[in-house]
């Protein structure tokens, strides 16, 4: 996919686009190649961010923890399209391509209920979230992804559930 920037880009967007690339962009490349294990696809996700950095240059006050969020995001689109992929690829593998079991509303509701739950977590705990109750990771694989012990992976799910539960109590 060619993505075409913006033709007239604010030059002082550019040079701050440069100064954050300088700055942050191996760190980030190997923060997000422990995400997702493949070092093309982790230099194609930082690419991605710093592309979405210069068309939102504009209303981002830091660099930083935009790039490392925007990233995360990507991270957590790849992770959730692999998990589709893999399920379709089981199908068909079984050879019974049938159409995905709806649920009922009842449990559309509930999906549609933790989902906005979750996506108000802090990215840390939410992407953890994400890896292991989502795509049903385990805590030792979390943890190598996330560049974590295991004690902290599950520190983050713990704090993870409180928060959830305080959020959710009587919201129904």
């Amino acid at each position: 996919m060619v993505r075409e920037l913006p033709t007239a880009v604010d030059p002082t967007a550019s040079v701050g686009v440069h100064t954050a690339y300088l700055a942050h962009c191996d760190a980030l490349v190997r923060r997000t190649r422990q995400l997702v294990g493949d070092p093309q696809l982790a230099e194609d996700l930082v690419t991605e961010a710093f592309a979405r950095l210069l068309t939102h240059w504009d209303t981002v006050r830091s660099p930083r923890p935009w790039l490392y969020a925007t990233t995360a995001h990507l991270v957590s689109d790849h992770w959730r399209k692999r998990g589709r992929e893999a399920a379709a690829y089981d199908r068909l593998q079984q050879g019974v391509v049938r159409a995905v079991e709806q649920p009922d509303v009842l449990d559309r509701v509930d999906l549609l209920w933790v989902r906005a739950a979750v996506e108000q977590l802090p990215a840390r705990l939410r992407l953890t979230v994400v890896l292991h109750y989502f795509l049903d990771l385990p805590v030792a694989e979390v943890a190598l992804r996330l560049g974590k012990s295991e004690g902290a992976v599950k520190r983050d799910l713990h704090d993870a559930r409180m928060l959830l539960a305080l959020r959710m109590h009587g919201t129904r």
